[in-house]
């Protein structure tokens, strides 16, 4: 079946009136590249080629014709990718005319075959490379004798500046001065008159060259804004397009699309001032072009202002600039009451409940009247976004997980009905993270692999993979933490780290999503080191945790002080972080928080004042439902009980926590849990003399897969706490053997190790 591309070249049908009219500008002139884009299209029709060859030439029809004009080498190397052979073909075509005379390339043109001479010919007249071959030969039918001169040796100097090698400090020869080819008679028409004006612009300028046309300008912003929305790689560097507008404004300085974009190009390197700077000039050019329509019966004029207010105002709160966006916002809202502009006030309305929800304000009630006003309208997309705000805000203040994924079900409904894909791709990313809060990492993956392997539902342009939008940054970067946390970063096919390296050339560091990979980075080699002991490369990356998230960098430092023992300056940090958490809702760091406190209280032997704590942590864990948060804070009181001298109690307690431990907690979770089983136990059997033989038979057991947890992890100094508890259950069952080769295992990590064990009855 012939691609949509190749129907573009043969197929009539598939063009309209409107592509022609942005296709085909008055303006757009026979030049040497489109003489290379002609007899690029005649050894096309004149050569056999095969299919697949043919569809992906046919794919580069349409940014040939309507993009900006290539060099030889760039116009030679994009053909020879999809054909070598036609691409050889088109070299000797030019090159027979370049380096032949004035009539070799009229003899091209004269054989030209033609959608309206020969009817024999693919080029169909009402199709996208008919219209550009009959617009090209009228071009040069127009043309005078002295300007069919020039054309020829702008030809010349076109392939000849392909091949030339100039010298050390010196510049090709350009070509003669249009003054010393002027052959022009005082006979010539005014029609010919302008076509010489035309015609005096270089012939051979490039997209970095000089000025572009009018459609060739307009399809390089296209081009750019769809790839920065779509694909940021595939766009021009920051600087590079920046030096383009720079060039179309000098040139142009009210060309409103060119600010747009600049105004985009800006947000990228997050420049405050030249991204306000070009988006108020984009509506100030929008208003005196008069190309702003009518909207609700108003006047272009004002709907601009509006617009243009609640765009700064979305600016501001992009930066953190909170005052200067209500300000913003106040202003739109008033121009749109004055004007009755439902739609507007209706945006307007979104960015408010987003700008409380930004200021850490309780916006529920405002994001509800949102939702409603716009179903009542009809604006699906903005009542989607509502919703999703308020599961989002569900998830954070403990709604159960069946209530927020109904709501997610029905707006999945709404999505596909009317073909958001955006939405549906934050939707998913949003069900992955909750699921992922509440602790069910193999919801969390399966809905993470469902976005991964979802094909979208935009229309693919330019080659773009649609695959840079922020909810996959968030997905794999919750996978990247998920194969991590099941110790997959060690070997050498290591998922973890194929998909930092992923994220890392899909979205690099001037984009806006880096921030997120590079916090999940961070993130990685920080628990790693944390479960290695190695404390001294772990405590940089504080540092740089904090640079992207200040909460995130102040919990790392109370655990790497916490290590160094350095428990007085770790508690005023958790005392710290805890009273802003606690003002920020923040749950999930506030329970983490209470359970770093109570480790600390475990220090100073304070077990009894670390289970008011620990019971406080449950009790918010179970009322917002983080199953993860409460095995672990489980964990936490069996350990507390076992200090306090009710073993059989702690490992009663411990069996409720085990399994969801097993089934969704990290390797080092899995490996504590097993390390304090074996620890009660034994400290079970102390009681019951008659079962002492049995139960440490079961405690070897638990050791032994508590150590098969710890060596994936590398964790020695936990493997020293095993072996030390194998060679005493060892010794207590007569086995010396076995004892004494755990002992040495003990003393060979004790040695490797070089720092004092800590007591193992004082840590988890």
């Amino acid at each position: 079946m012939a691609s949509v591309h190749e129907s573009l070249y043969f197929n009539p049908m598939m063009t309209n009136g409107v592509v022609h009219a942005n296709v085909f500008g008055i303006k757009d002139w026979v030049t040497p590249y489109k003489i290379s884009v002609l007899a690029l299209l005649y050894e096309m029709t004149a050569s056999k080629i095969t299919l697949p060859e043919r569809r992906r030439l046919n794919k580069l029809i349409l940014p040939l014709q309507q993009g900006p004009d290539l060099t030889l080498g760039q116009f030679l190397k994009t053909v020879e990718e999809c054909c070598p052979q036609t691409a050889y073909a088109v070299k000797l075509r030019l090159h027979e005319m370049a380096d032949g005379e004035l009539k070799d390339m009229e003899y091209f043109f004269s054989t030209l075959p033609t959608p309206f001479t020969a009817f024999d010919t693919e080029a169909y007249k009402t199709s996208v490379v008919g219209l550009f071959m009959r617009h090209m030969l009228l071009a040069y039918n127009k043309l005078s004798f002295s300007q069919v001169y020039k054309l020829y040796k702008s030809l010349q100097h076109y392939y000849h500046s392909h091949y030339a090698k100039p010298m050390d400090g010196q510049v090709p020869a350009l070509v003669a001065d249009d003054s010393e080819m002027d052959l022009t008679s005082i006979e010539d028409t005014v029609g010919d008159r302008v076509d010489k004006e035309e015609l005096d612009t270089p012939l051979h300028e490039s997209e970095l060259q000089g000025p572009l046309s009018q459609k060739q300008a307009e399809y390089f912003l296209a081009r750019q804004a769809y790839l920065l929305k779509n694909d940021e790689n595939k766009a021009l560097k920051p600087a590079a397009l920046q030096e383009e507008l720079n060039n179309m404004l000098k040139f142009n300085p009210d060309f409103a699309e060119a600010h747009y974009l600049n105004y985009l190009n800006s947000m990228r390197v997050q420049d405050i001032f030249l991204s306000a700077h070009s988006l108020l000039h984009y509506f100030d050019r929008l208003i005196l072009s008069g190309n702003d329509g009518k909207s609700n019966g108003d006047e272009g004029y004002g709907r601009s202002l509006r617009y243009a207010a609640l765009n700064l105002a979305s600016l501001h709160c992009r930066f953190g600039h909170y005052q200067q966006a209500d300000l913003a916002l106040q202003e739109a809202i008033r121009i749109a009451q004055e004007s009755n502009d439902h739609v507007c006030l209706q945006h307007c309305l979104s960015w408010l409940y987003t700008l409380e929800q930004m200021k850490g304000s309780d916006s529920t009630v405002l994001t509800e009247d949102s939702v409603k006003m716009a179903a009542h309208f009809c604006l699906p997309y903005l009542a989607s976004l509502g919703i999703q705000s308020l599961v989002q805000q569900g998830a954070t203040q403990g709604k159960t997980a069946h209530k927020l994924m109904d709501a997610l079900k029905d707006t999945d409904i709404l999505h596909w009905k009317h073909s958001l894909s955006e939405l549906i791709e934050i939707s998913l990313a949003q069900t992955t993270s909750i699921w992922r809060m509440y602790g069910k990492s193999t919801m969390s993956l399966q809905q993470a692999q469902l976005l991964l392997n979802m094909s979208s539902l935009e229309p693919v342009n330019f080659g773009v993979q649609q695959n840079n939008t922020e909810g996959f940054a968030v997905v794999l970067c919750h996978l990247a933490e998920l194969h991590a946390e099941q110790v997959c970063f060690r070997v050498l096919g290591c998922s973890s780290k194929q998909i930092i390296l992923h994220l890392k050339e899909q979205f690099p560091p001037h984009t806006q999503h880096a921030k997120l990979w590079m916090l999940c980075d961070l993130k990685i080699q920080f628990e790693r080191h944390m479960n290695e002991g190695k404390y001294h490369l772990a405590e940089p990356l504080v540092t740089a945790i904090a640079a992207l998230n200040q909460t995130e960098g102040l919990y790392r430092k109370a655990q790497v002080l916490k290590a160094l023992n350095r428990n007085t300056e770790a508690y005023h940090i958790l005392q710290q972080l805890q009273a802003r958490c606690e003002k920020a809702k923040c749950t999930e760091m506030v329970i983490r928080v209470m359970l770093s406190t109570a480790e600390l209280h475990w220090e100073s032997s304070g077990f009894s004042t670390a289970l008011p704590v620990l019971l406080q942590a449950l009790a918010l864990a179970r009322q917002h439902h983080l199953q993860s948060l409460a095995s672990e804070t489980i964990l936490h009181l069996a350990f507390t009980q076992l200090m306090l001298g009710v073993p059989e109690q702690a490992l009663n307690v411990l069996h409720e926590a085990i399994e969801p431990i097993l089934a969704h907690r990290a390797v080092m979770d899995k490996g504590r849990a097993m390390l304090l089983a074996a620890r009660c136990q034994m400290a079970v059997a102390g009681f019951k003399p008659n079962r002492q033989g049995q139960a440490a038979a079961s405690a070897l057991d638990t050791l032994n897969e508590a150590a098969a947890y710890f060596s994936q992890l590398n964790c020695k100094e936990r493997l020293r706490d095993v072996h030390y508890l194998q060679a005493q259950l060892h010794r207590s069952l007569g086995q010396i053997l076995e004892s004494n080769k755990s002992a040495m295992l003990f003393r060979l990590l004790d040695q490797e190790l070089q720092s004092p064990a800590p007591p193992v009855s004082m840590r988890l």
